[in-house]
């Protein structure tokens, strides 16, 4: 029985390989027309003209925000809104710059009065797609205080976590996460002020109810809807920074949970011209949409991890409309994109952005020639490019470890073909990227050796048709546990996971196995299983 699930599981894992190897990727290109780009002619011009002009002082909200508004007042921008928020009931919110620049300046004045906090001072944000994040976001760009965001789905642990890395003295949330902030607040010596959202008031909580009441291609006339959850970087880029720089309206569906058929009538019902959102919610998408129209919608970006070309296919034969891929990272921002007026080669993340320099390279730091697959990276040294990260907070090691030569090593490999364009084959690490969301195969298994029916685990990735990848989990059970109902036990563990860590976190697909060998074979010859993984999971016996 052994051999043969070995052997099964080693097929899938060729097949996979494969699938990825760059011979076969090239065969899906298809002539795609180029659509025609309202910021700039075409890429070559775009990078050969690019120059930024950086002042010695700057501030977002003063000098882009307020000088939107000084041009509303002057009658020299668009009706449209800076921000249009909807929840699905009925409720709306629409702010004009002006409005967004008087009640982010409220906000501002609690921080700084009420909450004591003075410039450099770390606020954490955990709240859902409501106004009130937008408003902390401009109302810390306004302080000078740096915003930590977080999302909702974080446990006690994982704030916990945050409060004492970051020592963050403010932290902002909905009465759905204050009990959590609650019960770890005095292990945070730091943190001294709790601000919540909430109809109703808490102890020890100020409650902000009642203290007030290129990529993208945008233009002030566009709506921007970017899906994103709010504790991630890509809602800094897509739902703040990147739409009010082009004083584009932000567009906002406080939508708890991804559904489909209110994604598609959002689009349908309101003059959305522009759409981002994971390559997941694409193929969730494109399953649900019949008659949908969208008569505003003009432009659909994509990023968070690789979207499948049958998808772009799938999705442009529905509605006219090609997906622009890009990719990039919390340290980066946009490495590269697919960008308009560009012909698009599905499967591929595009050309370059014009801030960097981006290539492939060996385990030497030398750069490698088209096709060939190594790690990529950015040109970090002798000048480090405006808008790559600094360093990590409190972990001068970890920062070390991102350069290699004069390059940062984004931690992701891929290749470049002939043309220029970057394509993605798999992260150097153990990371997960399932729907977006990047997970480590560490803290899943830690917390499943927490349940007292597991001897060993190990946390792999795994294909999905939907999400790209799934957590994956291999288990020997103890003793005690082999009799009992292998099914029912699998729920329990996956609900163990699910309290123990984000519910995001929790293994999608569990297998129980029956000894040690049996265990160190899956792990070797799993779909995305790593050597690395292997040589860590043979020392726990």
């Amino acid at each position: 029985m052994l051999s043969l699930v070995t052997m099964e599981i080693l097929l899938r894992a060729k097949c996979f390989q494969r699938l990825a190897s760059p011979g076969s990727i090239r065969a899906l290109h298809k002539d795609y027309r180029t659509a025609t780009p309202q910021n700039f002619s075409n890429y070559e011009s775009m990078k050969q003209d690019f120059k930024l002009e950086i002042p010695e002082y700057f501030n977002f909200a003063k000098d882009v925000l307020d000088q939107w508004t000084s041009m509303e007042k002057a009658g020299k921008r668009p009706s449209n809104p800076a921000f249009w928020w909807i929840n699905g009931c009925g409720e709306e919110v629409r702010w004009s710059f002006e409005e967004l620049g008087s009640l982010s300046r409220k906000f501002a004045n609690i921080l700084t009065e009420a909450c004591a906090l003075q410039k450099g001072d770390r606020v954490i944000v955990i709240l859902p797609r409501i106004p009130e994040w937008w408003l902390a976001n401009v109302a810390c760009l306004r302080t000078g205080t740096v915003f930590i965001p977080g999302t909702t789905q974080l446990t006690q642990k994982d704030i916990l976590y945050r409060l004492q890395s970051s020592k963050a003295k403010c932290i902002i949330t909905s009465d759905v996460l204050a009990p959590a902030v609650d019960a770890v607040a005095a292990k945070c010596e730091n943190l001294h002020s709790k601000l919540i959202v909430s109809q109703n008031s808490r102890e020890g909580w100020e409650n902000l109810k009642e203290m007030m009441k290129f990529w993208l291609d945008l233009i002030p006339s566009d709506v921007m809807w970017n899906t994103s959850d709010t504790g991630w970087a890509k809602s800094a880029w897509s739902s703040v920074f990147s739409p009010w720089i082009q004083g584009a309206c932000v567009f906002a569906h406080y939508l708890p949970r991804f559904e489909p058929t209110s994604i598609l009538q959002t689009l349908s019902n309101f003059p959305i011209t522009v759409f981002c959102s994971a390559p997941t919610a694409y193929r969730m998408l494109i399953q649900d949409m019949t008659s949908c129209k969208f008569k505003s919608l003009k432009h659909c970006v994509s990023a968070g991890e690789p979207i499948n070309p049958e998808v772009t296919e799938q999705w442009r034969n529905k509605t006219g409309l090609d997906i622009y891929e890009g990719y990039g990272q919390t340290e980066t921002v946009l490495i590269c994109g697919n960008f308009k007026g560009m012909k698009i080669k599905p499967g591929s993340m595009g050309k370059p952005s014009p801030a960097f320099d981006v290539k492939i390279l060996d385990v030497n730091g030398n750069v490698l020639p088209p096709g060939q697959e190594g790690d990529i990276g950015i040109q970090a040294l002798p000048n480090r490019p405006f808008g790559l990260f600094t360093h990590y907070v409190n972990d001068p090691s970890k920062t070390a470890s991102t350069l290699r030569g004069n390059f940062y090593i984004t931690g992701d490999r891929g290749y470049m073909d002939e043309d220029g364009y970057l394509w993605f084959v798999a992260r150097s690490d153990d990371i997960i990227l399932s729907s977006g969301y990047r997970i480590g195969p560490f803290e899943v298994e830690s917390a499943l050796m927490e349940h007292p029916s597991v001897a060993e685990s190990a946390v792999v990735s795994s294909p999905d048709p939907i999400r790209g990848e799934v957590v994956k989990a291999f288990i020997v059970l103890n003793p005690d546990y082999k009799s009992h109902d292998q099914e029912r036990l699998k729920k329990e563990i996956q609900e163990h996971v699910k309290k123990t860590t984000a519910p995001y976190k929790y293994p999608r697909k569990v297998g129980i196995l029956e000894n040690y060998s049996c265990f160190l074979m899956n792990i070797l010859f799993n779909e995305h299983s790593s050597q690395t993984r292997y040589n860590k999971c043979s020392k726990l016996n």
